[in-house]
C-alpha cells in the first residue's frame, strides 16, 4: 500500500493507549511496577479503615463549591437516597428483560439535570438505592426504602436484605467501597472524562462510565471467580483442576492485571476485610487455599511473567459473604467507583478542554485525478 506522509503522523499509533498520558489529576496514582495505589496523598492500605463518606470527602476536596466534611456527606447522601427512591417503583417494571447493570443504567438515566441536589451527591446516593431494588426485584421482592440516618454501606445492605446488617458486614462493605473508589485513568473513568469534556453534564458522564464498566474486560468479571471455586468443588481437586486449566492455556479468574506486574494492593486490603466474614456457608477459607496453590503453579508455569492475585478475586469473596448475588457485583462495583467518577468529572469541568485525540489513517487514498 502506498504511504502518504501528509496523512500519516510521524508518531505511530499506540494500541490501547498504552503508556499515553491523557490527563493530569490530583485524585489517584497507580504504580503498576511497585504495586502501589495512591489516593490524594494516601496509600490505599492507610485508607482501609476509613468510611466511604470519609473517602468521598477526600476525593471531592477542593472540587465542590463548598467543602464538605465526612458527617456532612453522610447526611447529604442519606437525604439524597430518600429522594431518588421515588424513582424506583415507576421504573422497575421496565427492567424485567434487562441484566442488572442494564437496569442500573436505565434507572440512572431518570436522574434529572434540573435537580436542585448537587449532581455529584445525587449520583453517588442513587447507585445503592437502585442496585438494591434491582437485586430484590429479580428475586420477586419489593424494594426497601432508604434510612437517611444510616451510612451508605449500612443502608445499602439494609435495602438489599430488608434487615439491618451486622457491624462486620458493614465494615467489610465500607472497605470494599473505599478500595474500588478510584483507580487512575481506567476505561470507565476515561470515558467519564471524555464525556464531561463535551460539557454534557455529570449524569451523562457517569452513565457513560457505567456502560464502560459493564464490559468483562473491566468491571464485569468478579462473578466468574465464584464459578471457578464452585467448579473446583473440594480441596483435593484444587491442584489437579488448576493444572488442567493452565495446561489448556486458559486464564485463572482473579489473577493477573493490565497494570500491576506485582500483587494488586487492592487484593491485600480486601483479603483483610474477609477476616471477620469467614463462616461455613461461604468460600473464604477454601478460596485462600485455591489462591495459594494458584500462585505456586503460576510461578512455576510462567516464571518470566509474574501473575498475581487481582482485585476481582477477593471482591467476589467479600460481596458474596455480605449477601450480594453474583449478578449484582458489577452494580456494587459501580456504587464504589461512582465516588471516583464524580470526582474526575468535577476535576475535568474545573479546567476543561475538549478531549479530541487524533487517529492515524491507514485506509486507501482516493485515486489521483
Amino acid at each position: 500500500m502506498t504511504t502518504h506522509p501528509q496523512i500519516h503522523s510521524a508518531t505511530s499509533a499506540t494500541m490501547g493507549l498504552e503508556g499515553i498520558v491523557a490527563a493530569e489529576t490530583v485524585l489517584s496514582h497507580v504504580d503498576g511496577a511497585a504495586g502501589r495505589l495512591i489516593i490524594r496523598g494516601h496509600d490505599l492500605q492507610d485508607l482501609a479503615g476509613w468510611s466511604f463518606e470519609g473517602l468521598i470527602a477526600l476525593l471531592w476536596q477542593d472540587l465542590t463549591p463548598e467543602p464538605l466534611a465526612e458527617d456532612q456527606i453522610r447526611a447529604a447522601l442519606g437525604a439524597a437516597r430518600v429522594q431518588v427512591f421515588a424513582l424506583v417503583d415507576p421504573l422497575l417494571a421496565a427492567t424485567k428483560s434487562l441484566s442488572p447493570v442494564e437496569a442500573l443504567r436505565l434507572l440512572l438515566s431518570a436522574l434529572a439535570d434540573e435537580s436542585d441536589v448537587p449532581h455529584h451527591v445525587l449520583a453517588v446516593a442513587a447507585v445503592p438505592v437502585f442496585a438494591a431494588a434491582i437485586a430484590r426485584h429479580r428475586c420477586g421482592q419489593s424494594p426497601v426504602a432508604p434510612d437517611a440516618a444510616l451510612g451508605q454501606a449500612a443502608d445499602f445492605l439494609r435495602m438489599l436484605r430488608g434487615t439491618p446488617a451486622t457491624a462486620e458486614a458493614v465494615r467489610a462493605l465500607d472497605t470494599y467501597l473505599v478500595t474500588v473508589a478510584d483507580h487512575g485513568l481506567n476505561a470507565s473513568t476515561f470515558t467519564a472524562r471524555v464525556i464531561a469534556s463535551t460539557k454534557a453534564g455529570l449524569f451523562s458522564s457517569v452513565i457513560g462510565a457505567l456502560c464502560a464498566l459493564k464490559g468483562p474486560l473491566h468491571g464485569g468479571a468478579p462473578g466468574p471467580v465464584l464459578d471457578m471455586l464452585d467448579a473446583i468443588g473440594e480441596e483435593s481437586q484444587i491442584r489437579p483442576w488448576l493444572m488442567q486449566k493452565l495446561a489448556r492455556g486458559e486464564r485463572l479468574m482473579g489473577f493477573g492485571h493490565r497494570i500491576y506486574r506485582v500483587r494488586d494492593p487492592r487484593a491485600d486490603v480486601l483479603k483483610g476485610a474477609t477476616a471477620h466474614l469467614r463462616h461455613a456457608s461461604n468460600w473464604i477459607g477454601f478460596a485462600e487455599k485455591v489462591e495459594a496453590e494458584a500462585l505456586t503453579l503460576l510461578a512455576e508455569k510462567k516464571p518470566l511473567r509474574p501473575i498475581q492475585t487481582n482485585v476481582e478475586f477477593y471482591t467476589a469473596l467479600v460481596l458474596e459473604a455480605v449477601g450480594f448475588p453474583p449478578d449484582s457485583f458489577t452494580n456494587v462495583f459501580a456504587a464504589g467507583r461512582m465516588a471516583g467518577w464524580t470526582a474526575h468529572v468535577l476535576e475535568q469541568e474545573a479546567n476543561n478542554r475538549l478531549i479530541r485525540p487524533q487517529s492515524r489513517y491507514t485506509g486507501p487514498m482516493p485515486a489521483a485525478a
